[in-house]
């Protein structure tokens, strides 16, 4: 090795050394690829040299890195002529051509390439051929270095291959580079989301409820803040009009349905608790124009507005345990004015001093009792409902319906049918509920038990008269409803049971429906053909069942004095045992 071929050694092996150097000292991508640049402009001699990488699209190649060009000159190839990543390496300018192919690709004369549309910026620019070398790794070509000469240059193999070794060595000092600039860009977001956290959960932490923490986010976005609630509420604002959002559309999250999401004009970020959607936070905007760090104050907003919301109902439910105390020590007969329970009320927001209604609502789900969830949800409706009324009903779950202990003189809806339709409204709202039935019952202050047995009565009545689904007052039961109040299932099912006893003991013991026969066959207006459709039967069937009842109560069903014996007996029958499930169920 001579002493020319050995300082040139020495050139290049210093050269790598500095590449390495810069990237072990944690210098940012930019200056490495300026770095590389220069570097390769030096060691062969260049007149220019660029490094050029694919832009986020990976439609064109862009200018990276350079030594010698001139800022004028890169800026207007990056917007304004940028070079075109071809779909092959057929065709195209020289940076694509290498960087589909993956091999150099040399051009000694641009004057004589008849597609070269960047020939006004390079005479600008001032050179006359250029060489484009692949940036190989073991993932692919990630980008190109090119060298530029001023005047026509042939190519040789040596200059191309010194080229080529020295992208190499460019190749992994980018790629570590790339990966150093990523972790510093994750530790800093991490560093500045924990942050944003830090000031989200702080706001919670001194009370500061949802208005602190939409008031927090608008700070930290610079734009409009919405937070809604599961019925379309504003449950607070910062920055913006109320109307900012569309339809809330909420339930259940959608399995891979993302926290941050676009929906309309707007960015939503789903507050979750318990595997559904509590409220939404609503940001006007495109989720894929969010900054990486807004986007975290988003989700980090979503994750401490359940905590809130969690908090809040918690303490919700701790109130409304006690208000179920409340009721269930009142239907077991405490007296509402006396002061340790005039006190306990008052503490809650009631006062029972007043006269109330007592409104018993019966919730469904196919046509059956609806599980304890839905009976919940539907008991926060009824809630939410009597939170507007002032002074302000008791609401609570007792047994398996919803209670609610509604003043006579009320703001809101009125007390009566009124009320009722409002609150059959508000449960048959909620999610999982079908159905409800609400009976009422007439003014009481010292008896409400009685009340509540009333009530709760009209709801079997009503079920026996097939008017579930529906408001019922004790005056639409007719006759029924003035037994109802008589409040006596003894001397109630006494008189039952002389007409229609043998009746019930001939089902029971023998597991026949003569009894749902004769209530069908009154209901059909003593017609055996009617009673047949009704019962899928066939006539001759239904004439069998009527004899056997006939021969058991010795009613001549044929005569309309024992016509009406047996729907009297049939109603309070239906009351008798409304008035014992009330007794059972207090």
């Amino acid at each position: 090795m001579d002493g020319g071929d050995a300082t040139e050694l020495r050139s290049w092996l210093a050269a790598v050394s500095a590449l390495t150097a810069a990237v072990n000292a944690g210098r940012g991508l930019r200056d490495v690829l300026d770095l590389v640049a220069a570097t390769a402009r030096e060691l062969l001699g260049l007149d220019f040299c660029g490094v050029l990488v694919p832009d986020p699209a990976e439609r064109n190649l862009v200018i990276a890195g350079w030594s010698g060009l001139t800022e004028e000159y890169v800026a207007r190839v990056n917007s304004d002529r940028p070079v075109r990543l071809e779909a092959d390496a057929s065709g195209g300018a020289p940076s694509s051509r290498a960087y589909r192919s993956g091999r150099p690709c040399a051009v000694a004369d641009i004057s004589l390439e008849p597609d070269f549309i960047w020939g006004g910026v390079a005479r600008e620019q001032g050179y006359r051929s250029m060489l484009s070398v692949p940036l190989v790794t073991a993932s692919g070509v990630i980008g190109t270095l090119n060298s530029y000469r001023s005047a026509v240059h042939e190519f040789g193999p040596e200059e191309i291959d010194r080229l080529q070794l020295l992208a190499e060595h460019a190749a992994l000092a980018i790629t570590s580079a790339r990966v150093l600039d990523d972790l510093r860009d994750q530790r800093d977001l991490v560093m500045r989301s924990e942050k944003i956290h830090e000031r989200l959960l702080r706001v919670a932490v001194r009370a500061g409820g949802v208005e602190g923490i939409a008031g927090a986010l608008h700070d930290l976005l610079g734009a409009p803040v919405l937070v809604q609630g599961v019925r379309g509420e504003v449950l607070a604002q910062a920055g913006g009009p109320p109307d900012l959002p569309g339809d809330a559309g909420y339930g259940r999250r959608a399995d891979g349905g993302g926290l941050v999401r676009e929906q309309g004009p707007h960015v939503v970020a789903d507050v979750v608790l318990e595997g559904e959607v509590a409220a939404r936070v609503w940001v006007p905007g495109r989720a894929g124009e969010l900054a990486p760090l807004d986007r975290r104050a988003l989700e980090h907003a979503s994750i401490v507005l359940s905590l809130e919301l969690l908090r809040r109902r918690t303490a919700l439910e701790v109130e409304q345990n006690l208000r179920g105390d409340l009721l269930a020590d009142l239907l077991a007969g405490a007296d509402p004015t006396s002061p340790s329970v005039r006190d306990r009320a008052g503490l809650l927001g009631h006062d029972l001093v007043r006269d109330h209604l007592t409104l018993v609502a019966q919730v469904t789900t196919g046509g059956g009792p609806a599980p304890a969830g839905a009976v919940q949800r539907a008991l926060t409706e009824a809630v939410a409902l009597a939170s507007g009324v002032r002074p302000r009903p008791l609401v609570a779950v007792h047994r398996d319906v919803i209670v609610a202990l509604w003043p006579v003189v009320a703001t809101g809806p009125a007390a009566g049918r009124p009320a009722a339709d409002a609150l059959r409204r508000s449960v048959r709202s909620a999610r999982g509920v079908d159905d409800a039935t609400v009976a009422v019952a007439d003014p009481a202050q010292r008896d409400l038990l009685n009340a509540y047995r009333t009530a709760r009565g009209a709801l079997t009545v009503a079920g026996h008269a097939g008017r579930s689904g529906s408001t019922i007052t004790l005056d639409d039961l007719g006759v029924a409803g003035l037994l109802l109040q008589l409040g006596d299932p003894v001397r109630l099912r006494a008189y039952a049971d002389r007409t229609l006893g043998a009746l019930l003991r001939y089902d029971h013991d023998h597991g026949a429906a003569l009894l749902r026969t004769l209530r069908t066959y009154l209901d059909s207006g003593v017609d055996r053909h009617l009673t047949a459709r009704g019962l899928t039967l066939h006539p001759n069937t239904v004439s069998q069942r009527l004899r056997r009842i006939e021969a058991l109560t010795g009613l001549d069903l044929r005569s309309s004095q024992a016509v009406v014996d047996a729907r009297a007996a049939l109603i309070v029958l239906d009351v008798a045992e409304g008035t014992d499930a009330a007794h059972d169920r207090v």
